[in-house]
């Protein structure tokens, strides 16, 4: 990813962006400094928090990364599978039931949503939701389109 632009978000655009990921994940960034990575060769955002990649956007949405995940653990907006799942998520296969051992009740589809492994509680990646929390356990079929993960171009984006 080749970066085009960086500049440092100002203080209302802080402040909404903190009130939404409080709201949505219930995590608190408190960052120091906060800055906007634009691309030329993607058509994604960046937010870097203190220097590393916290936040991202996604169709438009921004987001929690993995890494940001990882930093400030989601209450919220979370998916959770079964060691089973963990290799196939982690290299961006799409969530299926039958590897969800649970999924919190404030998701709706086109929600986007954290994936962490049950053992742990480590973020593997990021998604849509195709269906409703409560819904996503069961036999079979998608219910989580993955849009990152673990070691694609942004989880190794650094500056």
């Amino acid at each position: 990813m080749q970066v085009k632009s960086r500049h440092h978000l100002r203080s209302d655009e802080i402040d909404d962006l903190e009130a939404a990921l409080a709201d949505q994940l219930g995590i608190d960034l408190n960052g120091d400094s906060y800055e906007r990575v634009e691309f030329a060769d993607v058509d994604r955002e960046v937010v870097l928090v203190d220097g590393d990649p916290l936040v991202a956007s996604f169709d438009g949405d921004l987001f929690v990364t993995v890494r940001g995940a990882n930093a400030h653990p989601p209450e919220g907006h979370v998916v959770t599978v079964d060691s089973g799942a963990i290799s196939f998520v982690s290299d961006g296969a799409n969530v299926m039931r039958p590897g969800i051992t649970e999924a919190t009740d404030d998701i709706a589809p086109g929600d986007l949503v954290v994936i962490v492994e049950e053992a742990h509680g480590k973020a593997l990646a990021v998604g849509r939701a195709e269906t409703d929390g409560p819904d996503m356990v069961g036999d079979s079929g998608r219910v989580v389109k993955s849009l990152h993960h673990v070691g694609d171009e942004l989880y190794e984006f650094h500056v």
